[in-house]
Order: C-alpha cells, then structure tokens, then sequence
C-alpha cells in the first residue's frame, strides 16, 4: 500500500496543483467535523520527515478527506477551540479531534510503513457518521 501511494503522491500533487490552478472551488468550513491536529515545533527532525514523506499527498487520500490537517506550533499559544485537548511536549504528535474532543493519538512519527496503519486504526475510532472537514488554512 506504503509502495502505491509512494509511486502515485507525483501524479496526484499534480493534479490536484492543476485543480488549484483552474480555480476550482474550495470546500465550505464544517463545524465539529473530523480533523488530524499535527503538533509541532521548529527545528524538529522528525516533523521535516513527516513534511517530506507524507504532507504533500496526505490531502489527496481518503483519510486526508476524513481529518483534514491541522498544524499546531507547540511553541505558540494554544489555540482556544482546542482547550479541551491536552497539549503534548513531544514532536510530532498527532491526534484525531472530532467535536472539539480527542478521538485518538499518536506520539512521534515511526516511518511511512506504520504511519499509514496505525492512522486508520486511529480514524477507525471516529463514528461512520462522523462529516467529513474540508481543507483549512493550517495554523501554525
């Protein structure tokens, strides 16, 4: 699965790049849909890896249309309509929030070959009614 989406992310950036170009319309804001908050820090090793091996292709999968992403730069405030979600010293850390309440989290990045798994059995734990986000402006 890892070696498909590998060999596809080029193809679809493509296209969804050339989507963008031809100004093709963006999704309507959704409240409490699903959404994967990235914790996150300058300078963070592994937040590079993850940026380089999964963030180009992450909004063109399905679970990128599921829970959208949303960085969070722990060295900033809080954001407010997360402060029911506790914050997390280590980096990159992911966590599902649907509602405004934690569903699921997943603390470092351990590779493309488990991130992909361990995000479905994660996304697994949201209800099948749960709306799907559109994309946002990532708040960093």
């Amino acid at each position: 699965m890892t070696a498909f989406r590998f060999c596809l992310a080029p193809l679809i950036l493509a296209a969804a790049l050339a989507a963008g170009a031809f100004g093709l319309p963006a999704a309507v804001s959704t409240a409490g849909a699903a959404e994967l908050v990235m914790l996150e820090r300058p300078g963070c090793a592994w937040c590079a890896r993850w940026n380089r091996e999964i963030a180009p292709i992450y909004p063109l999968t399905e679970e990128g249309r599921r829970a959208p992403l949303r960085r969070v730069d722990v060295t900033q405030p809080w954001p407010a309509d997360l402060g029911d979600i506790a914050g997390d010293f280590y980096t990159p850390t992911f966590i599902v929030v649907e509602n405004g309440a934690e569903v699921a989290r997943l603390r470092g990045y351990p590779g493309d070959n488990f991130f992909w798994p361990l995000l479905g059995e994660m996304l697994g734990k949201l209800p099948p009614e749960a709306e799907v986000a559109p994309a946002r402006a990532d708040s960093s």
